[in-house]
């Protein structure tokens, strides 16, 4: 799979722009900054955002190229992130240690999916906050961005089976314009969730 990403990140363009997730950003700000994770995060936008807001940001992705172009955004952006070459698979980080975990537009193979969801939220402290976007089922339509499997893409009650351990749980379905990049663009059926575990 790094492959894939790596070839669709190895261009000077940014290919899901370098401003942040709109969600992710107006959730964040609701927040007092802490320590945030965020899995599968590509060319570092949310990253550099995040750090930018005062918050410390250890961030992974399969992706070499992702990762060289996140810390020249950070770099340009006068910033500091921890990001690491890492798997949902093998990644290890301290148990309830983050104040946020963030998913974004982090689809999975669904064989591995609730096994991933998680090993990702015992990184949250109680009391933290989970913030996740990505395509629902019936994005499957579109051709605005997203797996071409139906099954890697979210329904609620898949999300709410994952995180049923979480005090709070919000989910949402919308269709959006997306304008991130080459590749999220148009007309798009989306599933938001905010969660405090």
């Amino acid at each position: 799979m790094s492959n894939f990403w790596n070839e669709r990140f190895a261009t000077k363009e940014y290919v899901y722009g370098t401003a942040p997730n709109q969600f992710f950003s107006e959730e964040l700000e609701k927040l007092s900054p802490g320590k945030l994770v965020l899995p599968g995060e590509g060319e570092g936008r949310n990253a550099v955002f995040a750090a930018r807001m005062g918050w410390q940001v250890t961030a992974f992705d399969s992706s070499s190229e992702g990762q060289k172009k996140a810390e020249q955004l950070a770099a340009r952006q006068q910033v500091e992130l921890d990001y690491r070459i890492d798997s949902y698979d093998s990644i290890e980080l301290q148990t309830e240690s983050f104040d946020c975990l963030a998913l974004i537009y982090t689809h999975m193979p669904p064989a591995n999916r609730q096994a991933y969801h998680h090993k990702l939220s015992s990184y949250l402290k109680k009391g933290g906050t989970l913030i996740l976007e990505g395509f629902s089922k019936a994005q499957i339509q579109n051709n605005t961005g997203g797996p071409k499997n139906v099954d890697m893409l979210f329904s609620k009650e898949e999300l709410q089976a994952d995180f049923a351990g979480f005090s709070s749980l919000k989910i949402s379905e919308a269709e959006v314009e997306l304008d991130e990049g080459e590749f999220h663009q148009g007309t798009a059926h989306i599933i938001r969730l905010v969660a405090v575990k």
